[in-house]
């Protein structure tokens, strides 16, 4: 992953997020595309959201997984261990991956802001921030 360096936003697309883009969303195209802010706006997305998301839109993987602006992180062991205590407290598991990434960390103190049509699903997450994706028609 990379460092957050001064004046940097990081930004985790959730599942929703990752629906919206695939079907056009203008402001979730507007995070991955604005090539204005590439070296300070990262954009993060959650393996397993991903998958759930791709569950739901076949191909959607494939879309976002050769976008130049956006890293797939992968689950690691501190990101199994954090998903599998949000799963044993009720909190569903395309949710984890996405509050485990958002939450601070060395790189990124200030944690990163989940991007997300549904906030109302982190509201009572300790730490998580978010941004209201809205619904497009």
């Amino acid at each position: 992953m990379s460092a957050a360096r001064a004046g940097s936003t990081g930004v985790v697309f959730d599942e929703s997020a990752l629906l919206a883009l695939g079907s056009g969303n203008s402001l979730a195209s507007q995070f991955v595309a604005n090539d204005e802010h590439a070296a300070t706006r990262h954009v993060y997305v959650p393996a397993l959201c991903l998958a759930a998301a791709d569950g739901m839109r076949k191909g959607l993987a494939e879309h976002v997984g050769v976008l130049p602006a956006v890293e797939i992180v992968e689950l690691d062991f501190p990101g199994a261990s954090t998903v599998g205590a949000l799963l044993r407290d009720g909190v569903e598991w395309r949710l984890g991956h996405a509050i485990h990434l958002s939450r601070p960390t060395p790189d990124w103190p200030d944690g990163r802001h989940v991007l997300t049509v549904e906030p109302d699903l982190y509201a009572d997450m300790p730490l998580v921030r978010t941004i209201r994706l809205p619904r497009q028609r």
